[in-house]
């Protein structure tokens, strides 16, 4: 039996992708035993009850405490547990299992990653300049440790900007107050550096896509954002053909030689071209859309490294779209608590029931 594990599991109004990677994981392969690495035992998909379920849960230490740290908890899990794969699906523990590739792979673990020198390339602080070097647009950024150099920067971009954490959350402000508040509300959370963007409206564009390390693609599917949240992620997305988007995607992946999953965003503004504005080193929480429509990124991925053989992947065909909702999640007190003292639970194979028992 295939075992994969995911990180990532939260599906609220600000979805984490790990949900939806299972969800297209199942799709293909069924029996695939899925455990759930989590940071929180709130993490809805944990007590959820379709295929973003996992078999079995275990909480691990935040990724700021550090590789270490994290390696010591994956040695306990697999006391328990046998794991073929990891798949991180978050931005903030990605370098940490850059860190610990060496590691996995003694334990018989894959884990497929872009280089941290290609981590970097893309960072927020970064991609200004590698988009630069490619002829592509991009938004006007700076980055700061302190919030009047800051809003230094803020003053030569011009207001309205964006001011955006280095890894999570991104708030608009109109003057020098609202960039001191932001800073000091994605600071505490996040540290620094912090970075203000120019704010530039447009279409939103997103695009998925599997690199090879080679510099070449996979596949990838893109979406135009039919529909988002106040926090700016996409509620609703239509698939589009843009060859201009697919000429820089394609040029971004080659420049990075991209290994792995990835996510870029873009923007197109009525008379400029497109331009970059984020580039996300894990899937989306999107990913189970392109998974219904023939294709599922997410087992390509796995077909690939555990070198099973791959089912065809269509072209994702201009005009289906996904609109997401949401559903109240129904469990038991008890489940949280037990998850929440003990770090773990297992779902038994022989249980039809919604409901989850915990491991004793």
């Amino acid at each position: 039996m295939i075992s994969v594990a995911i990180t990532g599991l939260h599906r609220g109004d600000n979805p984490q992708p790990g949900a939806a990677v299972a969800a297209g994981l199942r799709r293909r392969f069924p029996d695939m035993r899925i455990v759930g690495l989590s940071y929180d035992p709130f993490e809805s998909s944990l007590y959820s009850h379709d295929l973003s379920r996992p078999d079995a849960a275990y909480l691990l230490p935040y990724p700021g405490a550090g590789p270490a740290m994290t390696l010591e908890r994956l040695d306990e899990i697999l006391q328990q547990e046998t794991l073929d794969m990891i798949i991180p699906c978050l931005d903030s523990e990605i370098g940490n299992f850059i860190s610990l590739q060496p590691e996995l792979r003694k334990r018989g673990i894959a884990c497929v990653l872009p280089t941290q020198k290609s981590l970097d390339a893309r960072s927020k602080v970064k991609l200004q300049e590698l988009c630069g070097r490619l002829g592509i647009s991009t938004p006007r950024t700076a980055f700061a440790d302190d919030p009047a150099t800051l809003a230094a920067h803020a003053e030569k971009i011009g207001y309205p900007v964006y001011v955006k954490g280095r890894f999570y959350e991104a708030h608009l402000a109109t003057n020098q107050a609202e960039l001191y508040q932001a800073f000091e509300d994605i600071f505490h959370v996040w540290g620094g550096p912090i970075l203000v963007q120019e704010s530039v409206v447009g279409e939103e564009y997103n695009i998925v896509g599997l690199g090879d390390g080679q510099g070449g693609l996979t596949t990838s599917c893109s979406i135009r954002k039919m529909l988002r949240t106040s926090a700016g992620k996409g509620f609703a997305g239509i698939v589009v053909a843009d060859s201009e988007i697919d000429d820089m995607v394609a040029r971004i992946i080659e420049a990075l030689r991209w290994n792995g999953p990835f996510e870029l965003e873009f923007i197109k503004m009525s008379g400029r071209p497109h331009a970059v504005f984020e580039m996300n080193p894990r899937f989306p929480a999107w990913v189970d859309f392109p998974s219904q429509i023939g294709c599922n990124l997410p087992a390509r991925l796995v077909e690939t490294v555990l070198k099973i053989p791959p089912l065809p992947l269509r072209r994702c065909a201009p005009g289906q779209m996904f609109i997401r909702h949401s559903i109240d999640i129904v469990t038991d007190i008890a489940e949280i608590a037990h998850m929440a003292t003990t770090g773990e639970y297992r779902t038994p194979e022989s249980d039809t029931s919604p409901k989850l028992e915990a491991v004793k």
